[in-house]
């Protein structure tokens, strides 16, 4: 250490109370260059990273909520200097936000005051004794996956896989549209011949064949599975069981995450 560099206090990131670190922010307050902060663009900018690291980042104190609920890993807490310390509980490392560095990081047009990194949860193998289990094979959407997490978890399915092609689960946009289901639903990412080896049948879904959904025998164990927003499951996917939604408008299909909620809880009230 040179003798123009200030001495550490002892935390990792921060400079002494006062005085004005090297990233141009006063105090202990991390600068946008700041390596913490690069970290977290990262994670928050590129699944590579987030795979790598078995790492995410919830943004708001929603979403931070509900990951303590569900009992997730929270590693680190960043606020901003209008967030609430008391929304953070004891025990979880807690840092400061550099001014103009939120603006800068956070995926909203309108940044909530405080971010975390949470610890993943990645199971790659289905426990026994599922009943209800949702499939997403090759979605594209954040906002459409994240809505069906949500759909599933209300419907109270025991998981959704994930196959792969599908959209990363723990993509911003998808936490924000799951509403923090995701803290409360299995995610595995498997593919559809894991799913049917784990004891479950493969209903897939279509537009234009199969049995009506308000006639199908749902009894469980079974898996639904929805396909891509652009081509849906190819008709010979490798499925048990075919069912559709009947139509009396015009309109083509349904919006996938729309036709995954309705199926979800036509399976769970038929449970």
């Amino acid at each position: 250490m040179s003798a123009s560099e200030p001495a550490s206090d002892g935390v990792r990131g921060r400079s002494p109370r006062g005085e004005v670190s090297e990233t141009g922010t006063p105090g202990d307050a991390l600068g946008f260059r700041h390596p913490e902060i690069q970290r977290l663009r990262r994670l928050l900018g590129r699944r590579s990273a987030r795979v790598d690291e078995d790492a995410f980042v919830v943004e708001g104190p929603g979403l931070l909520a509900e990951a303590i609920a569900g009992g997730w890993d929270v590693e680190t807490v960043y606020l901003y200097d209008r967030a609430d310390p008391a929304l953070v509980p004891s025990g979880i490392d807690v840092r400061h936000l550099g001014r103009g560095v939120l603006e800068r990081v956070a995926t909203t047009e309108t940044p909530q005051p405080i971010l975390a990194v949470v610890r993943q949860r990645v199971d790659r193998v289905l426990p026994a004794a599922m009943r209800l289990v949702l499939v997403a094979d090759g979605i594209n959407d954040p906002g459409n996956l994240g809505t069906m997490l949500r759909s599933a978890e209300a419907a109270g399915f025991d998981a959704v896989v994930t196959t792969p092609g599908t959209v990363d689960a723990y993509n911003p946009k998808v936490l924000r549209a799951s509403a923090g289901a995701i803290f409360h639903v299995r995610v595995v990412v498997g593919t559809l011949d894991e799913v049917r080896a784990a004891g479950l049948r493969l209903v897939g879904t279509s537009s234009h064949t199969g049995t009506d959904h308000t006639g199908f025998d749902w009894r469980p164990p079974v898996a639904i599975v929805v396909g891509s927003e652009a081509h849906g499951l190819a008709d010979n996917a490798p499925v048990d069981d075919w069912v559709r939604i009947t139509h009396a408008g015009r309109a083509e299909s349904l919006n996938v995450a729309m036709a995954a909620t309705l199926l979800c809880f036509s399976a769970a009230a038929s449970r």
